[in-house]
């Protein structure tokens, strides 16, 4: 089943942090000072071209602020951290009834693939680029800047 707009869309929930990081179990496995962590939800319907297209969102969308204090520079203008960190649930229909349905987020195998070709992406362009665990039951901690948080789609 594919969105309300009949396109596939990675989405991803970019937020502007201070800093974060991702614990599984007793391990902190990923942190960041100031930058984006971006919490990421892969679709059935997902495809490369949805993968290279938030890459391309994350890394350049204007959230940082310049010298006059608007928000006009990227993630690669700053040269901050990024963290990703799968999450499923954003992919979840919840439009009707009391629980969400799952039927548009993609398999596991496809979703974890994805996600680790996104990240591989990110990587590309900016060097470092810290994630969760696909899979793992994660305690996520973050210190949101301004706030400021973006729902983004590919």
């Amino acid at each position: 089943m594919e969105n309300s707009r009949n396109t596939p869309e990675m989405i991803g929930l970019l937020q502007r942090v201070t800093r974060a990081s991702v614990a599984v179990g007793d391990a902190t496995i990923a942190e960041i000072g100031p930058g984006l962590l971006v919490l990421v939800g892969v679709q059935r319907d997902d495809t490369e071209h949805s993968v290279v297209r938030l890459a391309e969102r994350i890394l350049t969308y204007r959230v940082f602020p310049d010298d006059t204090g608007r928000m006009n520079r990227s993630l690669l203008d700053a040269g901050l951290g990024l963290l990703l960190v799968p999450q499923f649930t954003l992919a979840a229909d919840t439009r009707k009834g009391r629980r969400a349905s799952f039927t548009t987020a993609a398999a596991p195998e496809a979703g974890q693939a994805f996600f680790e070709r996104l990240a591989g992406a990110c990587r590309d362009r900016l060097g470092r680029v810290e994630t969760g665990q696909f899979g793992a039951s994660m305690q996520v901690s973050l210190v949101n800047d301004g706030p400021v948080t973006f729902w983004l789609e590919s």
